[in-house]
């Protein structure tokens, strides 16, 4: 039996397109590095990643933020954010308050106290983040980082947000012939 994880990369050979085994090699490392932030966010802080993401949002707005903004922003549903707030506020992390002029609007704050804890847990988080990428010394992390704009500003705007167009005609009559 192979030792070696599975990952994304693994049914790929060197027949395959650059691009596509470009692809998921940028996949798979952001997915072992999620996974390794995951794990060390809950066994020393008893946080998840959503609710880091979420109190890494506030900790940015001193003002606070609406939930619908959080929402927008994390691209998560607005009933997301709610269950993560309810576990924030009862935590102690976070409070909750009307937005005049808005009824149906609530406003999300850290708490002293939770914008102390915050700062401290996003401290580790940062040595970990700058662990995990230290396979690059800062020459190929600053290239790497100009590659990668590079292609963020490249690629289509707003993607996620287009709705799905069915496959052009060629595609379906292949995807048929595949499925054969």
């Amino acid at each position: 039996m192979d030792p070696r994880p599975l990952d994304h990369e693994t049914r790929l050979s060197s027949d395959d397109h650059i691009a596509l085994r470009l692809w998921l090699r940028l996949l798979t490392c952001a997915n072992l590095i999620e996974t390794t932030i995951r794990r060390r966010l809950l066994q020393e802080f008893a946080l998840t990643l959503p609710r880091f993401d979420l109190l890494a949002q506030l900790e940015r707005a001193d003002d606070g933020l609406k939930m619908s903004e959080l929402s927008r922003r994390l691209m998560v549903t607005s009933g997301n954010i709610t269950g993560i707030a309810d576990q924030l506020e009862r935590d102690g992390w976070i409070t909750r308050e009307s937005v005049s002029g808005d009824r149906r609007a609530t406003r999300l704050r850290l708490t002293p106290g939770g914008r102390r804890r915050f700062s401290a847990v996003a401290a580790v988080h940062e040595t970990w983040i700058i662990e995990l990428m230290g396979a690059l010394d800062r020459t190929e992390q600053r290239e790497l980082q100009r590659l990668l704009g590079k292609l963020k500003q490249n690629s289509p705007a707003g993607a996620a947000a287009q709705p799905v167009r069915p496959p052009r005609p060629a595609t379906r009559a292949a995807l048929r012939a595949a499925q054969r």
